[in-house]
């Protein structure tokens, strides 16, 4: 099982906000990391697929609990 291992909590918080913080931690993070964004809004869900790969990274997955969206990214 895949363990996380940074996250980047942007609940609250408006773009670009949300983006910055996790091109940062994905710069930090080393290959093969995952990483997981908690977001509140789902503006993220539109554009992940295309930012995620302009990071250079991939999307795992993306999951929807009680209002929460949760992404979680590996880098590659």
């Amino acid at each position: 099982m895949d363990v996380i291992t940074a996250t980047v909590d942007a609940r609250g918080q408006s773009c670009p906000g949300p983006l910055v913080a996790l091109h940062k931690a994905l710069k930090d993070a080393d290959q093969g990391d995952l990483l997981e964004a908690p977001r509140d809004r789902p503006g993220l869900q539109v554009r992940r697929p295309v930012l995620v790969e302009a990071l250079g990274s991939r999307a795992a997955r993306c999951e929807r609990d009680l209002g929460v969206y949760r992404y979680v990214i590996r880098k590659v």
